[in-house]
C-alpha cells in the first residue's frame, strides 16, 4: 500500500494518466475475454501489462533522464462530466459512449491499479487532468521532480524547469525543448496556441483555419490570445484578420475550456503516495484470477515466488505451454546427430544463432540454437566463457568446435525436404555464410507476420509470441542486465543461456506453425512466396558483399567540411562583433537574442535561449547574417560527423568495405529501409551530398552500375487508377509534367515555361500523397484559394484519379486494408477515427500505400530476377544496394554494357506475369567509377 512521505528536493513523483492507458490499451490489443466466463478482459491485460513495464523499467532505471519514483500515483476521470460543461454546453458533446465491451472493464482496471499497490484518485465534476495539474503544482512547489506519464499535449501547459511528461510508447521524454520543437511555442503559451487552434476531439471550438503554425506565428508576435484579440485589426492578411475578429467569443471560451484547474480543493496531498515495498503476492492474486498467466509467470519470476506444483503424471499436450526448463544443451556428438534424425524425421528444422553482437558482418558466432517440433529444442554453445569467465555448468563439459558443427549440419541444412525456418532470417544467414554455411529451403516469421499484419503490429519474436502463442518470451535483460553494465552472449553461463535462446528456436518453430496456416486462410500465400521469402538470401548476399569507399576521398572530404565549417565560423564571429562557441546552442542564444536582441527569443527551462533550425531559418530568411552563418556551420558539421567521419570509421576492418544492413519489415509500404549505416539518407540534392555519393567507388578495374526506374509511382498511378490521360503520355513519351500543366494551367503544351512544369511536378507528385491546397500552397509559395484552384482544376482534367483516390478510401474504411496489385495487404489505422486529423492522415495512407507498395513490389521482384539473371549469362556483377526505386551494382569494366543491358530489361519486365500494366516501366541504368557519376 501506498505511505505517507514528505516531498521534497530528494522527491520525484510520477502522475500517471490512467483514462489514457485505459483506451490505448484497448484499441491496441485484439478483442480478449477471460476462458472461465466470458468476461471481456483486453484494455485490463494491456493496461496491467503497459504498467508493469513502467514500474519495471522506472525501478531499474532504465528511462533515461527521468529517474526512479518515490511517490506515485494513477489518475482516472471519474465520467464524462466536468465543470466545463458548464461553460460550454457542447464541449465533448461530440464523443461517442464507449465501446460495450470496455465498460465493464473500468472498475477491474482500478482493481488492478490496487492490486499493483498504487493510489488510483478521481474526483467527480473534474477530468484527470485537472488532477494532474493539482498534484504537479503541490508537489513542484515543495521542490520535487514530477513526471507526468502521457503523451496528451493538453498536459504541455503544465511543463516546467520541475515537471516533465514522459511518452512511455515512445520512450521519449517531453521537456520545455520538447514542447518547443513540437508546437513552436513554450510551455507557458500552450493554452493560448490551443484556445487558437480548438480541438475537435473535445468540440473546443478555436477559431476555425487556424493550425498550430499559424498559431505559433500568431503568438510569437504578439505575445498573448489577448493581445491578439485587441490588436486584431493589424493583422495584414484580411481573411485571417476578419476570421479572428469573428470568432474572439469562441477563442475567449476556449482559452477557459482548455485551462487545467491546478488548485483543486479538498483533495488527498501527493505527500501520501509514496512508494512501499511491492507486494508481489498480492499483484500475483489477482492476474491468477484475471487469468493472465505470461504476466503472472514474470511478476513470480521477479518476486522469486515458485508456481503450484502440477499434478504428478500429468504429460504435456502438443500445444502445452512452453516450459524453457525442458530444453538442453548439447556438448556430444552423439547427441546432436541423434536431434538432426528428427528433425528429419519432422521434415522441419527452426535455426537461430546467438552472437555477440547485432552488426551481422562484424558479429562472433557464440551458439546454435534448433528446435525440430515444439518443444523439442537444443542449444549448441560454441564460444562461451572465454576470458575464464565460468560456463556456469557444474559438469564441466567442453564445447564442441564450431566447424565440427557446422559440418554435421550441412546436410539437413541444405536437404531440400526439410524446411529451415527462422525469425529475421537474413541475420541469422550473414551470419553462417561468413561461417561457409548455407540454408535451403528458408522460411521467416518475422516475413509472414508483416505480409499478414503489416500495419496493425510489430513483427518481433516476443511480440508475435504474445500474440499468437500466449506466451512471453525470457527477456534478453533478465540474462545480461541493461545499460553500460549489459553483458555480451558469449558471457552468459550455459544453464541461463540455454532456456533463452532454445526458447527462440522453439518460439520460431510453433510461429512457423502457426503463421504459414494464417497465410493459406488469408490468401496471402502468393504474395509471402513470391516476393518476400525469396528475397531473404538476397539481401543477405548484398550486406555481405558491401559496397567500397574511397577513404581518402572522404578524409578529404572531411577536411573540406572542416574548411568550410570555419569559414562559416569566422563569418559569424565577423557578423557578431566578438568569438564564440558555433556548437554551443547556450551562446549561439547569448548572441543572438542577448547581444544582438534579434526577434523570436524564446527562453528554455534551464534559462538558455532556445536556437531551434526553424527559428534560425526565420531569421536567416530575414537576412540576418549570423543565424546564415550558423545554419552553414551547421549544415556542414552534420555533412562532416554523420556521413564523411561516420562513413570512415564504419569501413570493415577486413572486407575494407561499407555493409549496411537492410530492415525488411519495418515500412508500412513494403519498401526496404537501411541502417548501420544508412544509405538510403544521403542527401542528393546539394553539391555538397552528392560529393558523399561519389566516395562510394568500385574496385580497380570494376564499375558501379546504377538502374534506376524513371517516375514508377506516377506510371502506377496511371495503370491503378485507370487515368487514360496519363496512360497516354507515358505510352506516347510526352513529358508527363508538361502535359499536367498544360492541362490546369490552360496553355499549349509547347509554351509550358520551365516555372509551370516544376509546379506541375509538385502537384503531380503531391496529388499521391493526397496533398491538401494548404500543403499546395505552402510548397509553391501561392495563396491557398489559388491552390485550391489548382487542385480542383487538375481532378477536372484527371477524373480518374478523384474516382482511385474515392474508391480507395471506401475500400479501405470497410474492410480496413488496402492492397497492392500483387496482393500485398496494408492495414490503415485510423480510416474511421472520429478525430479528423487523424483520420484524414489515414485516408492519405490508404491513397498513397498501394501505388508505392505496388512500386515496393515490383522492386523486390526485380530484385530476387537480376541475380540469377546475371549468372545465367556468366556474368560476375554483384548487386549491393538497393535505394527506394534504384539498385546498385558492381562489375568488370568490360561486363558494364550487358550487365546495364540485362539489369534494365530484367527490371522493365519485373510486374509479369503477375500483371499486365497498361504503361511502360522505363529504367535508366548507367556505369561509371563511382554511384555519383552512374546515377
Amino acid at each position: 500500500m501506498p505511505k505517507h512521505a514528505p516531498l521534497n528536493e530528494d522527491s520525484r513523483l510520477y502522475l500517471i494518466d490512467g483514462s489514457a492507458y485505459i483506451f490505448r490499451a484497448f484499441h491496441a490489443l485484439p478483442p480478449l475475454t477471460r476462458k472461465s466466463d466470458g468476461m471481456p478482459i483486453g484494455a485490463v491485460s494491456g493496461f496491467c501489462n503497459m504498467l508493469w513495464k513502467l514500474l519495471s523499467d522506472a525501478s531499474n532505471d532504465a528511462v533515461e533522464h527521468i529517474g526512479t519514483p518515490t511517490h506515485f500515483a494513477v489518475i482516472f476521470d471519474h465520467s464524462s462530466y466536468s465543470f466545463r460543461n458548464d461553460l460550454y454546453a457542447d464541449y465533448k458533446a461530440n464523443r461517442d459512449e464507449p465501446p460495450e465491451d470496455l465498460r465493464p472493464q473500468f472498475s477491474v482496471i482500478r482493481d488492478a491499479t490496487r492490486a499493483f499497490g498504487l493510489p488510483c484518485k478521481e474526483e467527480e465534476g473534474f477530468e484527470a487532468d485537472d488532477i494532474i495539474a493539482t498534484y504537479a503544482r503541490e508537489a513542484s512547489e515543495r521542490g520535487a521532480e514530477v513526471v507526468i506519464v502521457s503523451s496528451d499535449k493538453d498536459l504541455t501547459q503544465l511543463v516546467t524547469d520541475k515537471v516533465v511528461m514522459f511518452d512511455p510508447m515512445k520512450n521519449k521524454i517531453i521537456d520545455t525543448d520538447g514542447v518547443i520543437e513540437k508546437f513552436g511555442v513554450g510551455p507557458e503559451k500552450m493554452i493560448d496556441l490551443q484556445a487558437l487552434m480548438g480541438d475537435s476531439t473535445d468540440n473546443v471550438p478555436g477559431v476555425p483555419g487556424i493550425g498550430p503554425k499559424t498559431a505559433a506565428t500568431l503568438l510569437d508576435e504578439y505575445g498573448t490570445l489577448e493581445e491578439l484579440l485587441e490588436r486584431a485589426e493589424e493583422i495584414k492578411q484580411k481573411k485571417r484578420r476578419e476570421t479572428i475578429i469573428e470568432n474572439a467569443d469562441a477563442a475567449r471560451i476556449s482559452k477557459k475550456l482548455v485551462t487545467l484547474d491546478a488548485h483543486m480543493k479538498d483533495i488527498e496531498g501527493p505527500e501520501e503516495f509514496g512508494l512501499a515495498p511491492f507486494d508481489h503476492g498480492r499483484l500475483v492474486a489477482f492476474l491468477e484470477e484475471m487469468e493472465f498467466s505470461t504476466l503472472t509467470r514474470r511478476v513470480r519470476d521477479d518476486g522469486g515466488i515458485s508456481e503450484p506444483k502440477a499434478t504428478p503424471g500429468a504429460a504435456p499436450a502438443a500445444d502445452s505451454p512452453i516450459d524453457p526448463s525442458a530444453y538442453k544443451a548439447i556438448f556430444k556428438m552423439d547427441e546432436l546427430e541423434a536431434f538432426i534424425s528428427r528433425a528429419q524425421d519432422y521434415g522441419t528444422l527452426a535455426v537461430d544463432t546467438e552472437t555477440d553482437s547485432l552488426n551481422a558482418m562484424r558479429a562472433r558466432l557464440v551458439g546454435i540454437c534448433l528446435a525440430a517440433a515444439p518443444g523439442d529444442a537444443i542449444y549448441i554453445p560454441l564460444l562461451h566463457g572465454t576470458d575464464g569467465l565460468d560456463l556456469g555448468d557444474s559438469e564441466g563439459e567442453k564445447q564442441l568446435d564450431t566447424n565440427e558443427v557446422l559440418d554435421a549440419l550441412e546436410p539437413i541444412f541444405n536437404d531440400l525436404s526439410v524446411m529451415k525456418v527462422g525469425q529475421n532470417l537474413k541475420y541469422d544467414l550473414v551470419i553462417l555464410n561468413r561461417h561457409g554455411a548455407t540454408l535451403s529451403p528458408c522460411d521467416d516469421t518475422m516475413l509472414m507476420s508483416y505480409v499478414l499484419e503489416n500495419g496493425q503490429n510489430g513483427h518481433g519474436m516476443d511480440e508475435l509470441a504474445e500474440k499468437h502463442l500466449s506466451h512471453g518470451c525470457i527477456p534478453f535483460t533478465e540474462l545480461a542486465g541493461k545499460g553500460k553494465a549489459q553483458k555480451t552472449f558469449d558471457q552468459i553461463p550455459i544453464p541461463d543461456a540455454t532456456k533463452y535462446a532454445a526458447e527462440d528456436a522453439d518460439v520460431t518453430q510453433r510461429l512457423g506453425q502457426t503463421l504459414k496456416g494464417k497465410l493459406i486462410g488469408d490468401s496471402l500465400l502468393s504474395v509471402y512466396e513470391r516476393i518476400e521469402r525469396p528475397l531473404v538470401p538476397v539481401i543477405a548476399n548484398m550486406e555481405r558483399e558491401g559496397i567500397k569507399v574511397d577513404r581518402e576521398e572522404l578524409s578529404r572530404l572531411s577536411s573540406e567540411f572542416a574548411q568550410k565549417m570555419a569559414m562559416f565560423e569566422d563569418q559569424a564571429h565577423e557578423a557578431a562583433g566578438e568569438k564564440f562557441n558555433l556548437g554551443s546552442p547556450k551562446q549561439i542564444g547569448e548572441i543572438l537574442f542577448g547581444k544582438l536582441g534579434l526577434p523570436g527569443g524564446k527562453k528554455t527551462k534551464t534559462g538558455a535561449w532556445s536556437t531551434s533550425a526553424d527559428l534560425l531559418d526565420e531569421l536567416a530568411a530575414e537576412g540576418h547574417e549570423v543565424p546564415k552563418a550558423v545554419l552553414g556551420w551547421r549544415q556542414m558539421s552534420k555533412l562532416k560527423s554523420t556521413y564523411a567521419d561516420a562513413l570512415v570509421a564504419a569501413i570493415h576492418p577486413e572486407t575494407g568495405r561499407v555493409h549496411t544492413s537492410f530492415s525488411l519489415a519495418t515500412t508500412t509500404t513494403g519498401r526496404l529501409s537501411s541502417n548501420d549505416p544508412n544509405l538510403q539518407n544521403i542527401p542528393i540534392r546539394t553539391e555538397e551530398g552528392r560529393k558523399i555519393r561519389k566516395a562510394f567507388i568500385a574496385e580497380k578495374g570494376n564499375l558501379i552500375v546504377s538502374a534506376d526506374y524513371s517516375q514508377i509511382e506516377l506510371r502506377l498511378l496511371a495503370h491503378i487508377g485507370d487515368v487514360p490521360e496519363l496512360a497516354r503520355a507515358f505510352n506516347e513519351g510526352i513529358d508527363v509534367h508538361a502535359l499536367t500543366a498544360s492541362e490546369v494551367f490552360g496553355v499549349p503544351l509547347d509554351e509550358v515555361t520551365s516555372d509551370l512544369r516544376r509546379s506541375a511536378k509538385t502537384i503531380n507528385f503531391g496529388i499521391i500523397y493526397g496533398i491538401s491546397a494548404f500543403g499546395l500552397s505552402s510548397r509553391l509559395g501561392i495563396e491557398r484559394g489559388v491552390a485550391k484552384d489548382y487542385i480542383d482544376g487538375y481532378f477536372a482534367k484527371f477524373p480518374g484519379i478523384r474516382r482511385y483516390m474515392d474508391e480507395t478510401i471506401a475500400s479501405a474504411r470497410e474492410l480496413g486494408y488496402t492492397e497492392t496489385v500483387f496482393g500485398r495487404r496494408a492495414h490503415i489505422q485510423g480510416i474511421t477515427a472520429k478525430q479528423p486529423n487523424m483520420r484524414a492522415f489515414a485516408e492519405r495512407q490508404a491513397i498513397n500505400a498501394p501505388i508505392q507498395g505496388t512500386a515496393a513490389d515490383i522492386v523486390k521482384r526485380a530484385m530476387v530476377r537480376v541475380p540469377p539473371a546475371l549468372e545465367k549469362a556468366g556474368l560476375k556483377a554483384k548487386m549491393l544496394l538497393q535505394v527506394h526505386d534504384e539498385l546498385v551494382l558492381e562489375c568488370p569494366e568490360k561486363e558494364a554494357d550487358k550487365v546495364c543491358e540485362i539489369v534494365r530489361d530484367v527490371m522493365m519486365n519485373a510486374p509479369h506475369p503477375a500483371a499486365e500494366f497498361s504503361v511502360p516501366l522505363e529504367v535508366e541504368a548507367n556505369a561509371a567509377p563511382n554511384w555519383e557519376e552512374a546515377h
